[in-house]
């Protein structure tokens, strides 16, 4: 009902009505520290609008569209609630807004996930860290309405929460414990916008004026009946139109993303298509190139699989988006259950997450990366792997090595031992004299158990 209101408010003539903000900008927002920050919303065509807050004010004239926006200077992070006015012909008041770190938590099943749906050990922790009175007023979810749409939308439903023991179930699994790491290392708010919907395809977030051709037929089923605007969230820039233009351009630190296993199947279209949406995202929210970080694909074993499959090809295209500047990679080849495509383990990957953003986004010194492939070559009947990340050495948690293959000329991999030497790993076959490639973890659901010092996992390669 409020999104219809919303959307009512937004197309009809607005010369006697209260000036009206964007859908995010609502009580117990939270404001990106640190940054310009846009403000917009919807007046009468040539109405004077003010924005005030936190000593601040600005002025702007809506267009004959109706539209206007104004620009804040930077703010430092404020965990005092203060409030934001806006006034034109009427004024309108919106209460408790925070200044931190805001960053969006988008993708599918395993990012939408709440707290409420997940297995008991990620609830067990959640659970924990509300108990006692331990809240955390300072972390805040705005919970994005599903909306998929035809054409680029103006005004979506959703509201800011804080969270509280009440609250806490509806949070998003992986967003909440993100927050929760950031919040208590940096001491500051924290709003999560989570923009999530399980069966969205990759191509349905990006934006249509700069999606790649269609590589095949269409995975979209046309919606049936409802409005012209409405569309099926499975057909291409459904979901961005809907549910990230909206948002548009609001202040954002930057972005996480927990996607890929409904695009299982597609794994080279997923590569460019995945790409565009980080450049596309970041061209339309106009802020540079904020860091987007992701989770690539944990081990799971379809019904059926033989073991090398399309899981493997999926957590490659993934990570070729590391080509791209401010990107990061949680891999969680070792946490995921063979028979459960949306495991549990959200809490050690939202930690995973959070790691790389302490280091790379906020300059705290931190461990954020397991063994990284570098480079491979034949040594005395064995190949030598190199790592990039053996930070305090590699570890094979008290266990042989496993999950390592070789080839020869033939391209025909086998089974290898492997061990640990020095900073490197030596894998060899008997049934390979003369071997050329190497990959490890290049399956559906490998038993993967190479780490270094800190305890974090090796992503998945192939040599060549």
């Amino acid at each position: 009902m409020r999104s219809r209101l919303l959307l009512s408010l937004a197309l009809v003539p607005l010369a006697h009505a209260t000036p009206v903000l964007a859908p995010l900008f609502q009580d117990h927002a939270v404001l990106q520290s640190g940054k310009p920050l846009p403000i917009w919303g919807q007046a009468a065509p040539g109405e004077r609008v003010s924005v005030s807050f936190a000593g601040q004010t600005v002025g702007s004239i809506a267009g004959a569209d109706g539209r206007w926006s104004v620009s804040l200077a930077p703010l430092p992070a404020n965990s005092t609630g203060s409030d934001l006015t806006v006034a034109g012909k009427g004024s309108v008041t919106v209460r408790d807004v925070l200044v931190g770190e805001v960053w969006i938590a988008a993708g599918q099943a395993n990012m939408e996930h709440t707290l409420e749906d997940t297995p008991p050990s990620d609830r067990v922790d959640a659970a924990a860290a509300a108990s006692g009175g331990a809240r955390y007023p300072l972390i805040r979810q705005f919970r994005v309405a599903p909306q998929a749409a035809s054409s680029p939308q103006d005004v979506v439903g959703g509201d800011w929460k804080v969270c509280s023991p009440q609250t806490l179930g509806r949070f998003s699994a992986v967003g909440f414990f993100f927050a929760r790491d950031l919040h208590t290392r940096l001491s500051v708010p924290v709003g999560i916008i989570n923009v999530t919907w399980a069966v969205a395809p990759i191509e349905s977030w990006e934006e249509a004026s700069s999606a790649p051709p269609a590589t095949g037929a269409s995975r979209a089923t046309p919606s049936a009946g409802g409005s012209s605007l409405a569309a099926d969230p499975r057909q291409a820039s459904a979901v961005f139109n809907g549910m990230i233009h909206p948002l548009l351009p609001y202040g954002i630190r930057g972005a996480i993303w927990y996607d890929g296993e409904g695009d299982v199947g597609h794994a080279s279209q997923y590569a460019a298509r995945f790409q565009d949406v980080i450049q596309g995202w970041r061209a339309r929210f106009g802020q540079g190139d904020f860091p987007f970080l992701w989770v690539q694909l944990a081990n799971f074993r379809p019904q059926g699989s033989a073991g090398v499959g399309q899981w493997a090809l999926m957590r490659e295209a993934q990570a070729q988006a590391l080509a791209l500047p401010a990107t990061g990679q949680a891999v969680a080849i070792d946490i995921g259950e063979p028979g459960n495509p949306h495991p549990g383990g959200k809490a050690e990957v939202a930690r995973r997450l959070a790691l790389i953003a302490k280091a790379n986004v906020y300059s705290i010194p931190e461990d954020f990366s397991g063994p990284v492939f570098r480079d491979a070559h034949p040594e005395g009947g064995a190949m030598r792997v190199h790592f990039l990340f053996a930070g305090e050495g590699l570890t094979a948690s008290g266990r042989p090595l496993q999950a390592f293959e070789v080839a020869g000329a033939d391209h025909v991999f086998h089974p290898a031992t492997a061990s640990i030497d020095g900073d490197g790993v030596l894998v060899r076959c008997p049934s390979v004299a003369q071997p050329q490639s190497v990959r490890y973890a290049w399956s559906d659901s490998p038993d993967a158990n190479l780490y270094n010092g800190a305890g974090l996992p090796a992503a998945p390669f192939r040599s060549k």
